[in-house]
């Protein structure tokens, strides 16, 4: 039986990690920067211009949302670590798309390299 450590070592041996030090050229280049952390990872700090897209919803939303839907976009994933952007990476090259990248070491690494974090805005009701 295998666990989701032994999927996530599958799916990490079949997509495209980028380094922390090349990241933020990725991102320069991408045309979707994508979290793939549940709602409130991304509302507690996020990468500055990324769209929250959990991975539970990741191929619904991919297929509904017609700015996604061209197979040649440039995508980058991240989640806390890099697994579970690693099993969204697989999923969208079974869906076909072609330029799909995965931050390695993901927002924690991310966050321990200094690099900066966007944080939503909290109204105040004062």
């Amino acid at each position: 039986m295998k666990t989701a450590h032994d999927l996530v070592a599958a799916a990490k041996a079949h997509v495209n990690e980028v380094a922390l030090a090349d990241a933020e050229q990725a991102l320069r280049e991408a045309d979707v920067l994508v979290d793939v952390r549940e709602a409130d990872e991304f509302a507690a700090g996020h990468i500055p211009g990324a769209v929250h897209i959990s991975r539970g919803m990741l191929e619904f939303r991919f297929s509904a949302m017609p700015a996604l839907q061209s197979r040649d976009i440039r995508v980058v994933l991240y989640c806390k670590t890099s697994g579970r952007a690693a099993l969204a990476g697989v999923a969208l090259r079974e869906m076909g798309y072609l330029n799909v990248l995965n931050i390695a070491g993901g927002f924690d690494a991310w966050v321990a390299a200094g690099k900066p974090v966007a944080k939503p805005e909290v109204p105040s009701f004062d």
